[in-house]
């Protein structure tokens, strides 16, 4: 085991604990999920709602592997008026990194007028898909006239992903937001480094030759 797998694994716990979100429960769940792989690179992120007099938390962890994208999700419910008893709802999926699709960062600053290279983003927004799931925003249409009392039909939106996490500097903190950033990035040069090294096997060169197999090729990278 490197030292620098072994730190990163250190790291991972000590987010988890940092969290306070069930951390032994948590830690218990997300290292099973992991099935003895080390850890590359991870992002956690806490929420709480509100609604009416309950509170709801849920917590999501994501940890990339040198072949696998685990995710790991854990919802809370309390059941009785007091919160004396709580339930916990996990899952976990594991995501070949060889499937992702695409990874999505989304920013927003303020006031760019006045943007310097070292301002922070004050909210990120990652978007990680895999399994050519779409979401699709509606909404009625209009036009500029503000007199205009026409149906102008719907208009909306289509967006493929499987996870969507938001993270703010308000909210989260400034590093938290910088945390997603980096994570972004390991998960996609682990993406790209794993496809290009299948490009790369001998098989597959033999299939890029021109006029040899070469709609099978195509057709078999589409599964």
């Amino acid at each position: 085991m490197s030292p620098l797998l072994s730190s990163e694994r250190r790291s991972l716990d000590a987010s988890m604990e940092r969290a306070g979100f069930y951390p032994t429960l948590l830690a218990d769940v997300v290292h099973d999920a992991l099935d003895g792989r080390e850890p590359l690179s991870h992002l956690i992120h806490l929420e709480t709602h509100f609604e009416r007099t309950e509170v709801h938390r849920h917590i999501t962890v994501l940890v990339l592997t040198e072949d696998m994208l685990v995710i790991t999700h854990v919802d809370d419910q309390q059941l009785d008026e007091a919160g004396e008893q709580m339930m916990a709802q996990v899952s976990t999926e594991s995501v070949p990194v060889t499937q992702i699709r695409s990874v999505v960062l989304g920013y927003m600053y303020a006031q760019p007028q006045d943007y310097k290279p070292s301002d922070q983003a004050r909210e990120l927004t990652l978007a990680i898909a895999w399994s050519g799931g779409q979401r699709l925003d509606m909404g009625p249409a209009g036009c500029a006239d503000p007199q205009c009392d026409a149906d102008h039909g719907y208009t909306g939106t289509i967006a493929q992903e499987d996870i969507v996490l938001r993270v703010s500097a308000e909210a989260d903190g400034a590093q938290a937001v910088q945390n997603a950033k980096d994570f972004a990035r390991a998960l996609r040069k682990v993406n790209t480094d794993t496809v290009n090294a299948r490009a790369m096997e001998p098989g597959d060169a033999r299939q890029r030759v021109a006029g040899i197999g070469s709609r099978f090729n195509r057709s078999h990278h589409q599964r």
